[in-house]
């Protein structure tokens, strides 16, 4: 391939390749890149801004939405690469392939790519990779709801990592993920796809994966700025009503966290419309805060099909070319997945002087940067030989069994788990047997396979009845479904409930099977009116509790459903968002005792299925009150998790007020001994409350948390430094600002189990913070004295 490369090479210039300062690494990038800009076409330069879908065709179902209405099969492959090509989209994750097909297939990609353009660059490729690389037979690992539950900003950067290594050994460059949306409407389809609802745990965790996945040189994809988990009624696409001051305290600081800490190299624009302006023409977003507040020198890529959607959906562009406009002029430089406003019509409105050089230079400058830092622009560059690389590796499936086990929660519990070694226990509900309950809608099989009857998963997913049979022998274990995650068939209901009334208790495993476009109760476009568990699932779990037995509710879901209706009378509760492959015996693992439960919720669990959007991130008259007959208070609140040990709390040292100045920091610290009879882990959680303030704020916020293991009779003093910078939020006039006052920090086990409070008074003037605030507080946990 290289020497159609060279051959390319110099006949653009008519130089010896050597003699070309834009294929020299030695060189500075900046100084190749304007080398290289400057003997481009227009044509040439445009070529880089869009992408080509291989294999996606207008029949079949939708794995992106509108994607029948947006691709036209019988593309011409040859003229859409004549002039080069910016990025390739999903040659991995669009059917099922082995990874040595997969190789060879993109290395003929890339060939003809190389062999096509005069320069002989190759394209950027990129896939998903939310849950794990979304390919066949790639490790699959819980969805990010879970990533949230388990509170470990360490062990997700590993997940990450792991995930990069297997992107970049088969020749992928970029990567769709994480999603940094903050839950705001559980409502919502990709609730699944959040971390949580709390922006501080979002921007830690979300900053943890940018990291990993960078760290093996994947390019970080940070989605969707910003606002689209806001939309009214939890509907995907919905228009956001939100203020300036929400989206600047609660929606943006993942992003800006993940850019600055983690180094994420891209972001992709959301669906969302804030206040009438999409943020795909939304300058004053990409570019005023991305680049000019932030600094952020990467690529903005287009949402699938967002651009288009400027006209056929918005309804602010009233035709494709003004679509290209407005989206280039906002800061847009890549159209993805494939070529439709990037293509014919903004080359001829740029060749009519409608759309200004400058903006094409604009972005073909910043695409052309990233794949020289990509090595892309190299003379020595080729694909990765096709080669049977494993996709599923035992330290990737080891990584996925450990976050997993911290991810699933134990909400309640009368004492009937651990389950008895040599138990009767019946197994029912329609997710007992089956490994969907296992998989978020961004996992391969829930994503494409699907759309191809009778694909093996590609990986091992054992059921919760497989694996509470592996951790319990000697028990007794029967089974029934019961009923179907959805439809209104109860026929099973009587076989489930026969099987409990002659088991010693009763394990029920209910949620949601993900899909996408209303192909599934979870997952994108899969929203709900209110927050009942889906199909008859509730009247099976109804006719359960009626048998007396004791009932272990288990929940595989991609949100958080209201529970409140059985929450007196049903014996243990355990919660599991999307675990991936190894979540059956991480669930089994609790249910049995063999893991210790340690997962904290990241969304509050609902008392009842409606009055939503609801979530501990608000003011005082956004909980109850006397004055509405609403009462949002949630049945286990965010942070809220259990344990089968029980731990003590000891109060902090500081009894009296802590001062501090407003540009400085304050360090508290209180002790943590386990005083069970089993090994556990606390999480500890530091919030925040500012009683007083310009405009009204939440009752408290997360603002820092470690998790702390934990011997029977041992204690660790957890020590927080906590910078001032940490109670800024933006005031009437729109600054960040800092001010002198009265704050508490508060201890808790969830933000509804406060066990200390520190009084801290701010001292000094008042201070506006930007970009370079210090955005977390350290943890340091130490043994303390017996």
């Amino acid at each position: 391939m290289s020497t159609h490369k060279d051959a390319a090479v110099a006949a653009a210039a008519d130089l010896e390749p050597d003699e070309q300062p834009w294929r020299d690494p030695a060189l500075p990038v900046e100084q190749r890149v304007d080398d290289l800009i400057a003997r481009m076409t227009p044509a040439e330069k445009i070529a880089q801004l869009y992408s080509v879908w291989p294999g996606a065709g207008a029949d079949g179902d939708d794995v992106a939405p509108y994607q029948q209405d947006m691709v036209e099969d019988g593309f011409d492959w040859q003229t859409l690469i004549a002039a080069g090509l910016g990025q390739l989209t999903r040659p991995f994750g669009t059917a099922p392939v082995t990874p040595a097909e997969g190789m060879a297939r993109l290395a003929g990609l890339q060939e003809a790519i190389v062999a096509s353009g005069r320069f002989g660059i190759p394209a950027l490729v990129h896939e998903e990779c939310l849950t794990g690389f979304t390919t066949h037979g790639a490790t699959i690992f819980p969805t990010a709801l879970a990533w949230g539950a388990a509170f470990d900003p360490a062990l997700v950067e590993r997940v990450a990592a792991a995930i990069g290594q297997g992107l970049r050994a088969v020749g992928v460059h970029q990567g769709l993920a994480p999603v940094l949306d903050v839950s705001r409407d559980p409502r919502w389809g990709r609730t699944e796809e959040t971390i949580g609802e709390d922006p501080y745990l979002v921007a830690t965790i979300g900053t943890a994966y940018v990291r990993g996945l960078e760290s093996a040189g994947i390019v970080a994809t940070l989605k969707h700025f910003a606002g689209y988990s806001a939309s009214r009624a939890g509907r995907n696409f919905g228009p956001v009503a939100m203020g300036p001051r929400e989206l600047a305290d609660v929606m943006l600081p993942p992003f800006e966290m993940a850019l600055r800490d983690g180094g994420a190299r891209s972001v992709m624009h959301s669906y969302a419309e804030i206040d009438g302006v999409p943020a795909a023409a939304d300058g004053r977003l990409l570019t005023d805060l991305l680049r000019g507040s932030w600094g952020f020198d990467g690529t903005v890529v287009a949402d699938y099909f967002g651009i288009t959607f400027l006209h056929s959906l918005h309804g602010v562009a009233g035709d494709l070319t003004a679509a290209a406009g407005l989206a280039l002029a906002a800061g847009v430089d890549v159209e993805l997945p494939i070529v439709r406003c990037y293509g014919r019509p903004l080359a001829d409105a740029v060749q009519d002087g409608a759309i200004p050089m400058t903006l094409v230079d604009r972005s073909v400058r910043r695409v052309l940067r990233q794949k020289c830092e990509l090595g892309l622009l190299d003379p020595d560059w080729t694909p990765p030989r096709p080669a049977a690389v494993d996709l599923d590796p035992p330290a990737a499936r080891e990584l996925a069994r450990q976050l997993a086990e911290q991810s699933v929660t134990l909400l309640a519990n009368d004492g009937v788990l651990p389950l008895a070694p040599a138990a009767s226990i019946a197994v029912v509900g329609p997710l007992a047997d089956d490994a969907d309950g296992m998989l978020g809608c961004y996992t391969f099989p829930r994503h494409v396979g699907l759309h191809h009857p009778g694909l093996p998963l590609g990986v091992s997913i054992p059921t919760v009845l497989e694996s509470l049979r592996a951790e319990l022998p000697k028990a007794a274990i029967t089974h029934a479904a019961g009923c179907a995650v959805d439809g209104t068939d109860t026929t099973g209901v009587a076989a489930a409930v026969a099987r409990a009334e002659q088991a010693d208790v009763c394990v029920v495993v209910l949620g949601d099977r993900a899909g996408l476009f209303g192909k599934g109760t979870s997952g994108e476009g899969c929203d709900v009116t209110e927050l009942r568990l889906p199909g008859v699932q509730e009247r099976l779990l109804g006719a359960l509790l009626d048998t007396g037995r004791p009932v272990v509710a288990v929940l595989l879901a991609g949100r958080p459903y209201a529970l409140g209706a059985w929450a007196d009378r049903l014996a243990a509760v355990v919660q599991a968002f999307f675990p991936g492959q190894e979540g059956g015996p991480a669930v089994a693992g609790v249910l049995a005792g063999r893991v210790e439960p340690s997962g904290r919720l990241p969304v509050g669990v609902p008392r009842h299925p409606g009055g939503q959007p609801a979530n501990y991130l608000a003011p005082p008259l956004g909980h109850a009150t006397e004055v509405s007959t609403v009462d949002p208070t949630p049945l286990f609140p965010f942070g809220h998790g259990l344990s089968y040990t029980s731990f003590a709390w000891e109060p902090p040292a500081d009894a009296g007020t802590v001062t501090c100045p407003t540009d400085g920091a304050v360090t508290v610290a209180l002790t943590v001994r386990n005083t069970g009879e089993r090994a556990g882990t606390e999480v500890v959680q530091l919030y925040l409350h500012d009683p007083v303030a310009q405009v009204t704020r939440p009752v408290q916020r997360l603002i820092g948390y470690t998790r702390v293991a934990l011997e029977p009779g041992a204690a660790r003093r957890v020590e927080f430094t906590v910078p001032a910078d940490l109670a800024a939020y933006t005031g009437r006039d729109g600054r960040r600002l800092v001010e002198p006052g009265d704050l508490e920090l508060r201890f808790g086990a969830s933000s509804g189990d406060i066990r200390h409070t520190v009084r801290v008074r701010l001292t000094g003037p008042e201070r506006f913070v930007g970009h370079r605030r210090r955005m977390t507080s350290e943890a340091t946990v130490t043994d303390a004295r017996a």
